[in-house]
């Protein structure tokens, strides 16, 4: 997986990380310290959880310092001393971490990641190490379960557009990737990561045409390799199914038969195996029904047993 480069974030920190680093500076308890992150329940209400955030925050700490403007802006709150500010212009992280593999499954308990530092170095870097890891482990074991759920059909990390902020987007979709997602939406993370981008259409290109059979076959037309036709815009299986297959069956003919429908609404299930009687009957068998909107494992679970298309 490519990296990307990562800023200095040394002020992604929790205030109390530095009022007890001037403490242990200023009274000379700078010891030698161990300290080790485990996590005492699963996410989710599950038996294991997907480890991811190890390389994030190995960039973060080979970058962390802290530049003129942090220091100026330290200095304005008043609470620490210019010799704690003259030593914080030197500051580096020069502790060792051992940690478990990203990808790997973990338990409650178990030690995660230890820090071998002095105790200013290794309290400094808590908040942010917390941070990385219990989100991306998070992101990583939901998409596992997920994709475990699948039970072998792809899964496509598309969160970029509810997701807490754009770092927490490309975070997510790093971590969504570790734990078993196929492909990202997202283009930035796709860009960073390395990781295969895909994507339909939006209900507004349907909107924007006349009707909805020239929506699909202007679509078709500019991506006849990678023709997905989103059928739910108006009604599902009395207007949306029965025009994408007038397209379908053109491109067919023309070579491309490997195209696919979208539903993003409704009764999945339902809709999903009413589309395949009616791709079938059309001899689009090799058509690919794909599902959007809101799904979680327990949703994926239950469209895999009962079996949809």
């Amino acid at each position: 997986m490519n990296t990307c480069s990562i800023e200095n974030w040394s002020l992604l920190a929790d205030l109390y990380e530095l009022t007890m680093a001037q403490g242990y500076y200023f009274h000379k308890r700078n010891l030698n310290v161990v300290f080790e992150m485990f996590y005492r329940q699963q996410p989710f209400g599950g038996g294991y959880a997907v480890f991811a955030g190890l390389e994030t925050l190995s960039q973060v700490l080979l970058n962390l310092h802290f530049d003129d403007a942090d220091l100026s802006y330290l200095s304005t709150l008043k609470l620490f001393k210019p010799e704690f500010i003259r030593y914080l212009s030197r500051f580096r992280f020069t502790g060792d971490v051992y940690s478990v593999e990203e990808g790997e499954i973990v338990f409650p308990k178990e030690p995660l990641i230890r820090v071998h530092a002095n105790i200013i170095e290794a309290q400094f870097i808590e908040s942010i190490l917390l941070n990385i890891i219990n989100f991306q482990t998070l992101i990583a074991t939901k998409a596992a379960r997920m994709s475990n759920a699948a039970q072998g059909t792809a899964i496509m990390e598309f969160g970029l557009r509810r997701a807490q902020g754009f770092d927490g987007a490309l975070s997510a979709t790093r971590a969504a990737y570790i734990g078993g997602a196929a492909v990202t939406s997202n283009l930035l993370g796709g860009k960073m990561f390395n990781i295969p981008v895909a994507g339909t259409m939006a209900h507004s290109w349907v909107m924007a045409f006349d009707s909805q059979y020239d929506a699909f076959e202007k679509y078709a037309a500019l991506y006849p390799e990678h023709t997905v036709l989103l059928v739910d815009t108006y009604d599902t299986l009395a207007k949306g199914v029965p025009q994408a297959i007038r397209v379908l069956k053109k491109l067919k003919k023309a070579g491309f038969p490997h195209s696919g429908i979208r539903i993003d609404s409704g009764d999945l299930e339902y809709l999903s195996k009413r589309a395949r009687t009616l791709l079938d009957k059309a001899h689009l068998q090799e058509t690919k029904i794909y599902a959007s909107n809101e799904l979680d494992e327990h949703i994926v679970e239950q469209l895999i047993q009962k079996k949809h298309q």
